[in-house]
C-alpha cells in the first residue's frame, strides 16, 4: 500500500510531458446531434452516432448526483482523484492475472473515456491515475461530475444523463422520480449489458443495489427506499424519445441541414422548428394507416411474409426465431410473430420479445383460407410462417399482414405554404420512398378543376351546358389514331352544366370543354400553379389527367383556388438554431394575399371554388360532406385510367389538404375503387381532427363576379351576348353552349 501511494505521485512528476494536454476538458464541446421538432415542440427526429444534450451541474437534480455517486464514487468529495484502498485491489487483481476490479473513481472515468484506450493493462492505469491526479488540479470536483455525468455512455447511444433519460423513460432529467435516477445511475457499470432495454431483470438488480447504497449512506430514508423498490417505470422498449409519427418530414429536414452543414449536421447541436402542427401530423398519420389498412383487408390475405424450417431442439429454435423476427421489424401496431403450431382454429406464435401468444378462430377468420387443409402452397399457413399480428389492447390476438400498397398524405397552410403535416408512405422502415414530394404519378380526373378554370378565362361559366355523350376525335384532331374517351361509369347524362359535369366527374365533357380551349392554352394555364408542365400532355388526354404530378404539387395548386389566386411555396423549415440557441436561420415567408404573388384573377378562383364546392355538395364526393356535417369543404377526387392511382385534393378554411394511394410498381387497386374509395376516406378523417370545433369558413365574393341565369359569371361575359334556347335535337349536334 505504501508502496504504490509513493509511486504514484513520482512517476507522474517524472513523466508530465507524456500526459496528453487536457484541453478537452477545459473547453468542453459534447458531439450533440441534430434535433428535430414541431412548431409546438414535439420531438420527431434526432440525427447523430451520438445521442446527447448537455446539462450544467447546477440543473442535475441532487438526487440523480447522489445515486450516481453512491454506486460509483461514494467518496468523491473527498479523495483527490484516486482512491487508494480501490487502485490497490485493482493493482493486485492486475497482477494476478487480469483486472478483475475496476475500482475507477468518477475522475479515473473521465480520463478513461476523454484520453484513453479501454485495455486492461497495467501501463493504461498507471496513466489513468496520472491524468486523474492532473484532472483533480485543473478542474473542480463540480466541472469534474459535470463532464461525467454528459460524457458517459449509458446505452442505446445515449451519452450523458440527460439523453438517457428522454430515450429510456421519455422524460427530462429533472422530471424523474427517484426509482428512475437510480436506473440511470446503474448503467456505467455495463450498459451495453443491464440497460432496461436489452435485459430488464439486470437492470432492476442494478437499480436495487444503487437504491440500497443510497439508503446506506443517508441519501435517503426507508419510506423512500421502499416506495422506489415498488415503483413501475414505465420503460421505452424501443427506447426512443419521439412522441410524433414524422419520419419523412425529418428525413427532408435532414437532407436540407446537412447540405448546408455537412458532417456538422450531427455534432454540433443543431435545433430544427418544423412548421408541422403536432395535432396535425398524428391525424394524418393515423388516417394513412387506418385506411390502407382498410384498404389491404378489403383485397384479402396474400400469405406469410416468410417462411423458416424450425428446428426441433428448443435452443436452436428459439436463436432461429429472434434471428428471423428481427429481419421483419414491427410496424407500429403491425408486430411480427413466428407460428410455431397451426390449425384453423387456433395458432399459437412468438413474438419478437419471446412472449408466445393465441390466436382463436375469431383472430384467424381474415386468413382462414390459409389455414384450411387444401389451401394453396403460396398462401398456406403452417409452422414457421412469419407473420403479422395486431392487439385489440383487451389480450385478444387478430392475423394481419404489411400492406403492400403505398399512399401519401400532405397539408399546407393554403395562406403561407407551411406544411401542417407530412405522410409519406405507410412506414419508413420499410421504404424511405417520400410518395409526397418523390412519386409522380398520373392525377386523374383531380386535373379538372384546372381546365375547366382555364376555359373560364376564356368566357365560358358554370352555368355552360355541354353535351355529355359518346364523342369521337378523328385523326386529323388527335395526330394518331382516332379516340373515344368515355366516362368511367359508361353512363351519359346528355346536355349538363359545366358545374354538374365537373362535379360528377364526367370525362367526356371535360375533353369536350378541352377541345372549345384548345389543349396548347389548358397546358400553358397549368403553369401558373406549380406544375412542371414538361411533364403534362400537350394533348385532349391532359383533360383526363394522364401526365404526372407530385401531391405535394398538387397541393400547392389547390392551395391557388382556396386562397382566392396566388401562388404559395411550400416550406417545412420554421427556424434553425445552434445548440446556445442562437437563431442561423428564420424562414420569412410572403405576407398572404400579396399581389406580386397572384397568378389567377380573384374573381375566377372564387367562380372555381364554387364548383369545388359543389363537387363535396352533390358530387363524387358529397360523403365528405355528410360524414363531416359541414357544407364549407371543397375538392375533387381523382382515379388515373384502370384505377391505378387514387386521389383526393381538396381544402377547407385555411388548410389544403392531399391524398393519395396507388402501388409503387403501378397496377391497378381494383375494378371497384375509386378516389373517392381510396384517398378520400384519409382525407375525410384528417379534416375530422383539424376542422374539430372551428367555425364554418366562407369565401368572399370578390367584385366583378355576378349571378346570371341562375350561376355566377364574371361581369364582363354577362351581356356579351343574347341567351339562346336550344331544343335538345340542336344540343346534341352541339358541343358547347356558352352563355
Amino acid at each position: 500500500m505504501m508502496l504504490w501511494a509513493l509511486a504514484v505521485p513520482v512517476t507522474f512528476a517524472a513523466t508530465p510531458l507524456d500526459l496528453p494536454s487536457l484541453d478537452a476538458l477545459m473547453d468542453y464541446r459534447p458531439k450533440i446531434p441534430l434535433r428535430i421538432y414541431t412548431s409546438d415542440n414535439v420531438l420527431i427526429g434526432e440525427f447523430g452516432q451520438e445521442r446527447r444534450d448537455f446539462v450544467a451541474i447546477k440543473d442535475i437534480p441532487l438526487l440523480q448526483k447522489q445515486a450516481l455517486l453512491a454506486i460509483e464514487d461514494a467518496r468523491f468529495y473527498q479523495h483527490g482523484g484516486v482512491d487508494f484502498k480501490g487502485v490497490a485491489r485493482a493493482v493486485v487483481a492486475d497482477l494476478s492475472g487480469g483486472l478483475k476490479q475496476g475500482a475507477s473513481t468518477i475522475t479515473m472515468q473521465v480520463a478513461r473515456d476523454f484520453f484513453l484506450t479501454k485495455e486492461k493493462l497495467f501501463s493504461r492505469k498507471l496513466t489513468e491515475v496520472m491524468l486523474a491526479y492532473k484532472i483533480e488540479r485543473a478542474l473542480t470536483k463540480d466541472q469534474i461530475l459535470e463532464l461525467y455525468m454528459n460524457q458517459i455512455y449509458l446505452g442505446q447511444r445515449a451519452y450523458g444523463f440527460s439523453s438517457a433519460a428522454g430515450i429510456y423513460f421519455g422524460k427530462k432529467l429533472n422530471e424523474l422520480s427517484l426509482a428512475q435516477m437510480a436506473m440511470l445511475a446503474g448503467l456505467p457499470q455495463s450498459p451495453a449489458n443491464v440497460n432496461p432495454v436489452v435485459n430488464p431483470k439486470r437492470a432492476q438488480k442494478r437499480q436495487q443495489l444503487v437504491l440500497k447504497r443510497m439508503r446506506e449512506l443517508g441519501y435517503i430514508n426507508d419510506a423512500q427506499y421502499k416506495s422506489a423498490l415498488q415503483e413501475n417505470l414505465h420503460v421505452l422498449t424501443q427506447g426512443q424519445a419521439f412522441n410524433s409519427h414524422a419520419p419523412y418530414a425529418a428525413e427532408m429536414v435532414r437532407q436540407a441541414i446537412y447540405a448546408q452543414f455537412k458532417e456538422e449536421t450531427y455534432t454540433r447541436g443543431i435545433v430544427v422548428t418544423t412548421t408541422l402542427v403536432q395535432a396535425d401530423q398524428e391525424a394524418a398519420y393515423d388516417a394513412v394507416r387506418r385506411n390502407v389498412m382498410a384498404y389491404d383487408q378489403r383485397h384479402g390475405y396474400r400469405g406469410a411474409e416468410a417462411q423458416v424450417n424450425l428446428p426441433r431442439h428448443p435452443a436452436e429454435r428459439q436463436k432461429l426465431i429472434e434471428a428471423t423476427l428481427q429481419k421483419h421489424p414491427s410496424s407500429d401496431r403491425l408486430l411480427s410473430a413466428v407460428i410455431l403450431t397451426a390449425s384453423p382454429k387456433l395458432v399459437r406464435a412468438m413474438l419478437a420479445n419471446g412472449e408466445e401468444i393465441e390466436l382463436n378462430a375469431d383472430g384467424l377468420r381474415w386468413a382462414a383460407a390459409a389455414l384450411a387443409s387444401n389451401a394453396a402452397a403460396a398462401i398456406k399457413l403452417r409452422p414457421g410462417s412469419v407473420i403479422r399480428v395486431t392487439n385489440d389492447g383487451h389480450g385478444r390476438w387478430k392475423i394481419s399482414q404489411l400492406p403492400a400498397v403505398g399512399a401519401a398524405f400532405v397539408a399546407l397552410n393554403n395562406q403561407t405554404g407551411a406544411y401542417r403535416a407530412l405522410v409519406g408512405g405507410f412506414d419508413f422502415n420499410a421504404s424511405q420512398l417520400n410518395h409526397v414530394t418523390q412519386a409522380w404519378r398520373q392525377p386523374g380526373s383531380t386535373i379538372k378543376p384546372f381546365i375547366y378554370s382555364a376555359a373560364l378565362e376564356k368566357g365560358f361559366s358554370p352555368g355552360t351546358l355541354v353535351n355529355d355523350a359518346p364523342l369521337t376525335l378523328s385523326s386529323a384532331e388527335t395526330g394518331g389514331q382516332p379516340w373515344q374517351p368515355q366516362n368511367d361509369d359508361d353512363v351519359y347524362a346528355g346536355p349538363i352544366t359545366l358545374r354538374t359535369a365537373l362535379a360528377q366527374s364526367k370525362n367526356v365533357a371535360a375533353v369536350r370543354l378541352l377541345r372549345a380551349i384548345t389543349p396548347p392554352y389548358a397546358h400553358d394555364f397549368l403553369s401558373r400553379f406549380g406544375f412542371d408542365v414538361a411533364k403534362q400532355p400537350v394533348n385532349y388526354t391532359l383533360a383526363l389527367g394522364t401526365g404526372a404530378v407530385t401531391p405535394l404539387q398538387m397541393a400547392q395548386a389547390y392551395s391557388v383556388f382556396a386562397n382566392g389566386g396566388f401562388q404559395v411555396t411550400p416550406y417545412l423549415i420554421q427556424k434553425v438554431a445552434d445548440t446556445r440557441g442562437a437563431v442561423l436561420f428564420e424562414a420569412k415567408p410572403a405576407p398572404p394575399g400579396q399581389e406580386t404573388a397572384r397568378v389567377l384573377d380573384g374573381r375566377n378562383a372564387f367562380v372555381t371554388d364554387s364548383m369545388l364546392r359543389e363537387v363535396t355538395l352533390t358530387g363524387t364526393a358529397a360523403s365528405a360532406s355528410q360524414t363531416l356535417g359541414r357544407q364549407d369543404l371543397a375538392g375533387k377526387t381523382g382515379t388515373s385510367s384502370d384505377a391505378i392511382d387514387g386521389w383526393f385534393a381538396g381544402y377547407c378554411g385555411a388548410t389544403t389538404a392531399v391524398a393519395w394511394m396507388g402501388y409503387d410498381e403501378p397496377q391497378s387497386l381494383g375494378g371497384r375503387e375509386f378516389g373517392a374509395t381510396l384517398a378520400l376516406p384519409i382525407w375525410t378523417d384528417f379534416m375530422r381532427v383539424t376542422l374539430n370545433g372551428k367555425p364554418p369558413s366562407q369565401t368572399p365574393q370578390p367584385g366583378g363576379v355576378s349571378q346570371s341565369q341562375g350561376d355566377w359569371m364574371l361581369d364582363e361575359y354577362v351581356n356579351a351576348g343574347a341567351v339562346r334556347t336550344l331544343d335538345l335535337d340542336e344540343l346534341r349536334d352541339l358541343d358547347l353552349y356558352r352563355r
